[in-house]
């Protein structure tokens, strides 16, 4: 099982770099990355349960200085894609592929 997860600024339409990012798991960091200059962290490998990811986007947004979504993995044989797209006041996120 592999997961991913890739951020876009939408007010750009570009990749947004080194933008923090952590995995938590019942409350504690499994991961910590910063995003690549494509946006992306690759390659985290959580085992199946309920997974938070918190995004540190006060550079991109100074109204949401943070995001935080929250999603469940239950197929540990399938790649998990969670994508967020941010802009000054709103964001989106998605299952990707």
């Amino acid at each position: 099982m592999s997961f991913s997860t890739h951020v876009l600024n939408a007010a750009t339409g570009r990749p947004a770099a080194g933008v923090s990012v952590r995995l938590e798991h019942e409350g504690r960091p499994v991961a910590e990355g910063r995003t690549d200059a494509d946006g992306r962290i690759r390659d985290w490998n959580p085992g199946p349960g309920v997974y938070r990811l918190v995004f540190d986007t006060g550079e991109l947004s100074a109204f949401y200085p943070e995001v935080a979504i929250t999603f469940t993995i239950d197929d540990p044989g399938r790649h998990y894609h969670v994508p967020l797209l941010i802009s000054p006041f709103a964001y989106s996120t998605y299952r990707g592929s």
